[in-house]
């Protein structure tokens, strides 16, 4: 069983901060410290360590811990994590912040999804297990240490590579601890799921640190409007837990939840090249055209439309398929739902052209 003891502490009114601790170190009340951690070592026996802050604020509160990376080549998260970690001020933070920008350097060195030197998915290693793969027992150690102290978690994530996603978060809606943060988080989309086995953000909520994951674009690169809205939703959960003061809870203007077996993914009925004519995030009507494929001599063409009114979570960039590979994620909107969200829409792009 996990041990909860920093965490009841951080709950209990007027209790002074604790430090916080993990193994080899410790972070006192009002002190924070940067440093890379030892996770697993090398082929030549050289220490593999991955980037970690710690800020440890003044007066009592909530635990919370950032994750990114954990696949490498997921690239968003990184610069969330970071500029959270090393450009906001926190003199005045409730609470503690673990800020892990990198969990897969070996991935991240080699930009792969997944760990080259063990050929596994690390987000799909945890809790980990000390005695186990070397993949396991780098999870554990990170899990061990950094995220089963906390009292809630986002873990920051990007579509794979030849497709993007719109931002987004996903979560076990049927937790009400899980319920609060993905809505704190302020996305109009919430996909409700439990996540895969052995995910860091399901391992982490059935150990008792509440965690959701935020979808972010796509691989190999950093999109300034996505994280900066990500960064708006790391300030609106700070908000909601306490974390800051004189900061707002983010309301998105509409939302919709989605159960995760509602979602539907569009394939090619035919091989070819693809010309898109929707982008990820827009939203589209029942027998709209969403791509052509054709032949290299456009002398046979294709074309996929939307079977229902929906909004297009995620896309495709990459405009080469086989027949069965998938174009986008189509997730239906309700009518009401639609015109709120085309409504606020219209407006934020009205006031857009009017700055």
């Amino acid at each position: 069983m996990p041990d909860n003891r920093l965490k009841e502490a951080a709950r209990t009114p007027g209790m002074t901060a604790g430090a916080f601790t993990y193994s080899g170190g410790r972070v006192e009340p009002g002190e924070s410290a940067t440093f890379r951690y030892r996770v697993s070592e090398t082929y030549l026996g050289d220490p593999l360590r991955i980037p970690v802050s710690i800020v440890n604020g003044p007066q009592p509160g909530p635990t919370a811990v950032l994750t990114a990376a954990a696949h490498g080549d997921e690239l968003n998260g990184i610069e969330v994590v970071r500029e959270v970690a090393l450009d906001w001020e926190f003199d005045e933070l409730h609470g503690t912040l673990i800020l892990l920008p990198v969990l897969n350097v070996p991935g991240f060195l080699a930009q792969q999804r997944y760990l080259p030197i063990y050929d596994r998915d690390l987000n799909r290693s945890f809790p980990g297990d000390p005695e186990g793969t070397g993949a396991k027992r780098m999870a554990d150690t990170i899990f061990r240490n950094f995220v089963e102290p906390a009292d809630l978690g986002i873990d920051f994530h990007t579509s794979t590579r030849g497709r993007s996603n719109m931002l987004h978060v996903r979560g076990d809606m049927g937790d009400s601890a899980v319920e609060r943060l993905a809505c704190a988080f302020g996305t109009e989309v919430i996909i409700d799921s439990t996540g895969a086995s052995s995910s860091l953000r399901r391992a982490a909520t059935e150990a008792g640190t509440t965690t959701i994951t935020v979808e972010m674009g796509e691989a190999h690169r950093f999109q300034r409007p996505l994280i900066d809205r990500a960064l708006a939703g790391v300030e609106s959960v700070f908000a909601e837990y306490g974390l800051v003061a004189d900061r707002s809870v983010t309301w998105p203007g509409w939302r919709t939840v989605i159960s995760s077996d509602e979602k539907t993914w569009l394939r090619a009925p035919s091989g070819g090249l693809v010309e898109m004519h929707v982008e990820r995030g827009e939203i589209v009507q029942a027998g709209e055209t969403i791509a052509t494929i054709t032949n290299p001599f456009k002398t046979e063409r294709n074309t996929v439309e939307a079977p229902s009114d929906g909004l297009l979570v995620g896309a495709l960039e990459n405009p080469v398929v086989y027949p069965g590979n998938p174009l986008c994620h189509l997730v239906e909107l309700e009518p009401e739902t639609r015109a709120v969200a085309e409504q606020v829409r219209a407006t934020a792009s009205g006031s857009r052209q009017d700055s």
